[in-house]
């Protein structure tokens, strides 16, 4: 492919160990090697072989964003407010879930947060400070792409926080969300679980597209390589701070469309909102979506 100015800068290949096994992986080759094509689905365990077929899933799709206008009516309707925090690896596919759940809501009460990095004022701030400016209002939905929780992932793998703080934080987090409940926010955090195939694919299909070339980053090829890092963080970030108060939902989201579905019906289904056709949302699918430590892939 012709190089211009939108694509990344070449890399090279990078070894990486996959199943006890090393591998070469060159993000820069066009050609995605076998040993990811074959495995980009099903890795981690995840139990279809197959994604969603496209009309079901837009089928599916329109009904869940009908039940989704008519909640945010009850909202307005009611002043209730909600908060729904979207984490995951890279490329876990976090953006497109919230796309598909803001698409036909109205702008004006529902709002997407995705903050950049702190500036210098923010940095001397308390560390929840800066996403408690963005809290909704009466009648408010809000969700975050990444949110405070970037300080039990990003920071403490990439070396962005010092121990002490990490440390202070799943320690303070769980104390700050239940303040978040008890002033009666319905409040969801979800996880985006995918195997580690489906994210070099993902990645692979960054580099190589011209029009999302401009979500690849350094931060990308660091994750690369850093994949066992962010599985111990992971892991100790949903130990430390899955409550009854404030549950981890994990979607295991190797097939986007599953995983959106999946997101969308855990917010219905726990909304108590006026006209809710419990018919058209339909059953959770358990395979891909449950609480806790014990839902997390490998």
């Amino acid at each position: 492919m012709k190089k211009t100015d939108a694509q990344p800068e070449r890399t090279g290949p990078l070894k990486i160990e996959i199943g006890g096994k090393e591998r070469i992986f060159d993000i820069d080759d066009p050609v995605l090697p076998d040993w990811i094509e074959n495995h980009k689905l099903t890795t981690g365990g995840y139990p279809y072989d197959k994604k969603m077929k496209g009309k079901d899933y837009d089928e599916t799709l329109e009904r869940l964003q009908i039940e989704l206008v008519k909640a945010q009516a009850w909202l307005q309707k009611t002043g209730q407010r909600v908060i729904a925090l979207f984490e995951g690896r890279d490329a876990a596919g976090k953006g497109g879930t919230i796309f598909a759940i803001h698409q036909y809501m109205n702008p004006r009460t529902a709002r997407n947060v995705a903050l950049p990095k702190p500036t210098e004022p923010e940095l001397g701030q308390w560390y929840f400070q800066r996403y408690v400016r963005h809290f909704p209002t009466s009648g408010e939905f809000v969700s975050f792409d990444r949110s405070w929780y970037n300080r039990a992932g990003v920071e403490p793998v990439m070396g962005f926080c010092t121990p002490e703080q990490h440390e202070r934080f799943l320690h303070e987090a769980p104390h700050f969300e239940r303040m978040i409940r008890n002033d009666g926010i319905h409040f969801f955090k979800f996880w985006l679980d995918i195997g580690r195939e489906t994210q070099l694919d993902r990645f692979h299909d960054r580099r190589h597209s011209l029009l999302k070339s401009w979500k690849f980053s350094p931060i990308d090829i660091a994750g690369i390589t850093k994949w066992d890092a962010y599985t111990r963080a992971r892991d100790e970030m949903v130990k430390r701070t899955h409550t009854k108060e404030a549950p981890w939902i994990v979607i295991r989201a190797n097939d986007k469309r599953r995983a959106r579905l999946a997101a969308i019906r855990r917010l219905l289904l726990s909304l108590p909102y006026d006209g809710r056709d419990l018919d058209a949302i339909g059953k959770e699918d358990k395979k891909i979506i449950g609480e806790g430590p014990s839902k997390l892939s490998g």
